[in-house]
This record gives C-alpha cells, sequence and structure tokens, in this order.
C-alpha cells in the first residue's frame, strides 16, 4: 500500500474548479468550448471545467494541483467505467457535459493505534491517517468490551489532550502511537450485549479437528447454533477436491481472529469493498476478503459508485459480481513451476499469487445498508511486503520477476495491471526483490478492448524470456485450465474462454519465436482507446473468414493460422 495522507473538504457548488495556469496558453483557448462536469468526492459534489481535447492525465493533475489528491492515488470514473488510460481523451470516453466523474482515492497507510484506560485495558485499532479524533472515539464505543459513549470520552497523547477534529496523521508520526483514555465521572458505563442472533456452521475447535483429520475433503455441515455473531466457512463445489492446504491455513488464521473479537477494518484503496482480515492477536493481517456485493458498480458498493445498469463491471467484458471467481481463478491457474516451495514446504504458483479461495463470511463489520447478511466472496492470504511497485522505481526489479507477472497476465488478459496491483518484498534469505501479483478481478474477460500491463514499458519487458520460462509457458494447456476451473466452480463462459484459449496460443506461439514480453504484449494492448489492438484486429478477421454456424474448435484453427502470419510477419 502506498501512503499519501489527505483531507477531503466540501467546495461550495458556485465555485467552479478551473484556473488559467493549467492551460499552455489561455488567451488561444475559448472557454466556451469547456464542458462542465461534477467530481464526486467522499459525498462532495464539485463542479470542474474540462475540455473535451484534455487528457486524463492533465485532469487528474488538475484535481492534485486544486484538492491536493495526487495523481497516483486517484481512480476517476464515469458511466461505470473507469478512465484508466492516462494518454486518452476526455473525449475518447465520451464525457460530456453535465456527467459527474467518480474520484476514488487511494488514501493513507492504516495507523496502528492502541488507547490505554487508566484501569490498564489497552484496545489495538488500526485506522486510517485521514480519520480525526472523533472517528477514533466512536470506533472506542463500539468495541464490544463493555466500554463508554464517545461523547463521555477524553483521549490524551503525550499529555496534551486531542480535539475531536484533530487528524491522525498530524499526531501520531509512528507505528507505536498509546493514547490513554480518561472517562469523565458522570460517564455511564454500557453493559456488553450479547449477541445470539446468527448461527456458525464450525466452531474453531471442530474446525481444527477436522482439518488435521481430512483437509482434502473437508466440507462445512450446519450444526448446532454456538455463541457466536460471525460465520466464515469455504465454498466448497466439488468434495473431491476440497481445499487446498495453503487456503485451510489462511481460514483457519482467519477464523481465529473473528473469534477473538477483531473486526474487519476496510482498506481505504481501491474501488470496490476490501476487509483486512487480523489475527487472533489483532497484530498481525492474516487475508484479505472482498465481498461480491461490494465490487465497483455492485448494490452494496461502499464508495457510493452507481450500480451497473446492464450488469458490466468497470472494465470492458467484465461482470458485477464475478471478480471473487476471477481471483480465485488467478490462484487456480498460477500452477507450481516444478521444484519451487514455499517456507511451509507448499506448492507455490510460478508468478506467486497468494493463495486464494471463495469463501462464505458473516459479520456486522462489512457493509449492510439494508441488514446483516452473509456474503461470499475471496478470501486471499495476506502478504507482509515493502510496498507497492508504484512507490520505487522499476529498475531495481529483478528481470524473472518481472517476467512471471507478465506471463501471468498475458495469459489471463489482464484488464487491471498496473503497479499499484504488484507488491514487492525482500527474501530473507537472498536479500532479492520478489514482486507479488495481487489484485485480478478483471482477468479473464469476455474481450480484449481494455487489456492494459503497466509492465509493458518498463526495460525487463524488452528482455528475452529465460530457457526456464519458455519452459513453463510450453507446458500450459488452456482446456486443461478451463476443465480445472470448471471443476472447482466456475464454468468459464464462452467469451471468456475463447480469450483464455486465444491468449494462451499467442504467448506460446511468441515465445517460439523469440518475442520478448513487450512485443507479446503490445499485440494484446491497445494504444490508444480508440484504436484496436493486433490481437482483436486478428480475432476480427478470423470472425469474417468462417462461415455462420462454424464450430468453435475451426474458428480457433482460423485464428490459430493468422496469428502465425502475423507473427512471421514481424519477425521478419
Amino acid at each position: 500500500m502506498s501512503s499519501a495522507g489527505v483531507a477531503v473538504s466540501r467546495i461550495r457548488a458556485e465555485e467552479p474548479v478551473v484556473s488559467p495556469r493549467f492551460f499552455h496558453n489561455a488567451l488561444d483557448l475559448n472557454l466556451d468550448e469547456a464542458i462542465m462536469v461534477f467530481l464526486s468526492v467522499s459525498g462532495n459534489m464539485i463542479p470542474m471545467r474540462v475540455f473535451e481535447s484534455d487528457s486524463i492525465e492533465s485532469v487528474k493533475l488538475r484535481i492534485q494541483s486544486c484538492n491536493g489528491f495526487v495523481v497516483k492515488n486517484q481512480k476517476l470514473i464515469c458511466g461505470g467505467r473507469e478512465l484508466s488510460r492516462s494518454n486518452s481523451l476526455v473525449r475518447d470516453y465520451g464525457v460530456a457535459n453535465g456527467n459527474v466523474l467518480h474520484v476514488v482515492l487511494r488514501l493513507s497507510d492504516l495507523q496502528a493505534i492502541k488507547v490505554r484506560t487508566v484501569c490498564g485495558k489497552e484496545l489495538t485499532f488500526h485506522v486510517e491517517r485521514y480519520r480525526d479524533v472523533a472517528y477514533i472515539k466512536k470506533q472506542v464505543a463500539k468495541r464490544d468490551k463493555g466500554l463508554v459513549d464517545d461523547e463521555d470520552q477524553e483521549l490524551v497523547y503525550e499529555g496534551e489532550q486531542l480535539k475531536d477534529q484533530q487528524l491522525i496523521d498530524e499526531i501520531c508520526k509512528g507505528n507505536d502511537a498509546v493514547i490513554h483514555l480518561l472517562v469523565r465521572k458522570s460517564a455511564k458505563v454500557r453493559a456488553k450485549p450479547v449477541n445470539k442472533s446468527f448461527e456458525l456452521s464450525i466452531d474453531a475447535s471442530e474446525f481444527t479437528r477436522r482439518r488435521k483429520y481430512d483437509a482434502q475433503h473437508l466440507i462445512p455441515v450446519p450444526r448446532k447454533p454456538v455463541d457466536k455473531d460471525f460465520v466464515l466457512e469455504p465454498v466448497v463445489v466439488n468434495p473431491k477436491l476440497g481445499v487446498p492446504s495453503a487456503v485451510l491455513d489462511v481460514i483457519e488464521m482467519t477464523y481465529e481472529g473473528l473469534d477473538s473479537g477483531n473486526h474487519p477494518i476496510r482498506s481505504s484503496e481501491g474501488s470496490g469493498g476490501a476487509y483486512l482480515m487480523q489475527d487472533s492477536t489483532g497484530l498481525e493481517y492474516v487475508s484479505v476478503f472482498k465481498p461480491i456485493d461490494e465490487e465497483p458498480k455492485a448494490v452494496n458498493n461502499p464508495h457510493g459508485l452507481p450500480s451497473s445498469p446492464d450488469g458490466e463491471g468497470l472494465k470492458k467484458g467484465t461482470r458485477v459480481g464475478e471478480g471473487a471467481f476471477r481471483e480465485v481463478a488467478a490462484y487456480l491457474l498460477d500452477h507450481p513451476r516444478h521444484g519451487r516451495r514455499g517456507v511451509t514446504g507448499e506448492d507455490v504458483g510460478f508468478a506467486g499469487v497468494p493463495p486464494t479461495f471463495l469463501v462464505n463470511c458473516l459479520h456486522k463489520g462489512f457493509n449492510h445498508p439494508k441488514g446483516i447478511i452473509a456474503k461470499i466472496g475471496s478470501l486471499q492470504k495476506f502478504i507482509k511486503n515493502n510496498g507497492s511497485c508504484e512507490d520505487i522505481g522499476s529498475g531495481a526489479f529483478p528481470v524473472a520477476e518481472v517476467h512471471k507477472i507478465s506471463v501471468l497476465d498475458i495469459r489471463l488478459a489482464n484488464a487491471d495491471r498496473h503497479a499499484g496491483n504488484i507488491l514487492f518484498s525482500k527474501d530473507k534469505e537472498t536479500g532479492q526483490t520478489v514482486l507479488i501479483p495481487i489484485d485480478h478481478g478483471y482477468c479473464l474477460p469476455e474481450s480484449f478492448e481494455d487489456c492494459t500491463f503497466e509492465w509493458l514499458y518498463w526495460p525487463q519487458a524488452s528482455q528475452p524470456y529465460s530457457a526456464d520460462t519458455v519452459d513453463y509457458i510450453k507446458s500450459l494447456d488452456a482446456e486443461e485450465d478451463i476443465a480445472l476451473l470448471k471443476s472447482y466452480g466456475w464454468d468459464l463462459p464462452l467469451e471468456c474462454a475463447r480469450i483464455l484459449r486465444i491468449s494462451t496460443m499467442l504467448l506460446k506461439k511468441g515465445v517460439e519465436r523469440g518475442l520478448t514480453p513487450f512485443d507479446i504484449g503490445s499485440i494484446m494492448s491497445r494504444k490508444t482507446l480508440n484504436e484496436e489492438s493486433m490481437i482483436e484486429e486478428i480475432i476480427q478477421e478470423a470472425e469474417d473468414a468462417v462461415l455462420p454456424g462454424t464450430s468453435e474448435a475451426a474458428f480457433l484453427e482460423t485464428v490459430s493460422q493468422i496469428i502465425d502470419r502475423r507473427l512471421d510477419e514481424i519477425s521478419n
């Protein structure tokens, strides 16, 4: 996660956000040609004039200069589509006069806060740095520990009483901040309520016992309700496959954290609901849960993004509610390379996608605008890291690490690969930088239209694949991949299956001719928003060449022949 503290303030509607200093030559521009749009930021509507000829990057720079929202921390969404290509123009995305641009901000890292009472009780909270003291008081009052109302609290830090409007970022400069809680004498302590309204399928001891007994055939079985206010269980479609052991470890640690009273913490980053799940001590994160009903454009999205009118996701060729399946698919299809194992002995995928699985989870800490319900979503292991790739220059990354990401993205036709969703860490044994790909909710789309790879222009992408990587690519089989996903419960739609087959075909044919990740990625990615990529041209040529009613196998054979011809032209 990157860090950028931001305070959001209200701006009156009569204050248009426009200034001549942002233009190369303001005298040459006719303001009558400008269009008025409205920025939606955390519930505030901010008017802003832009030109249809402005690039998306320039609009983001203007937002940064006027409001302090750093460009790399912004996501602009209009009409349900992310304006993701920085060099494309406002007109390319069809932004018109009066449209609303939703600004989704990637805000600060979470700050660990310890609140210590006069009687020695200590509570730990993880909150965003842009939050204020009043927010901390509310969190203390909400904890089910028999504490006091927020209006009866006094918080003291380093001997000084804190004011409600003070920001956490202004107060705490480290991760060991301790805030002391004083209770006014008139305060009335609330009794801790006992909530027995929710049922739990498997309690902690039973979960652990069954896991040790038969980890390959663990299936949640409804049992007698116990005194728990949460549910967490894997979604198992095929009992013969069961749940991977690495996933069981993640589920068990997450369960223990919830059982210890450590609530999910919603991340401020991203455009969908993502919750950091803690371990039993509350000191470590063990997983990230993403409910399908809180995805971007889903009905319970916590960022206020409008629901999709036709079911299409933020990226072309994706559907709202399928993000969790795609997250799991990326993990399942990231096949281990022979001989590569993690510190606990489990197989590690070629690209290093963290263990991910579909789970059913119920907790009051999620976004429940219409009442508390259980949620299906993806649960992914939280990987300790030193930041994301946008925090440091790409020249520091080993070639092999960049190449493994490129293989994954090309295979899955990833429509959302940027430096912010590639984490990096240092290997304790070798000291080398390791890249960890996350956020795969927009892979395996129905079309190549929105495929984007930020690594495309990193220097490592212009170097040829190693012999080891080429051997791995040659071992890939799209048909086996499709069958694998089906066995785990996702019957890949025909359009998505076609994309997987074609992208795998292109990758294998490309490495046979010695093409680099840059060469192959460039074939899949559009140079501009409205200019089709080469792979889209190939598909269109194949569709024009075959007769109506042609089988999928015959169509793919036509695609294969056209790819061969186009690649031979490139090679020569």
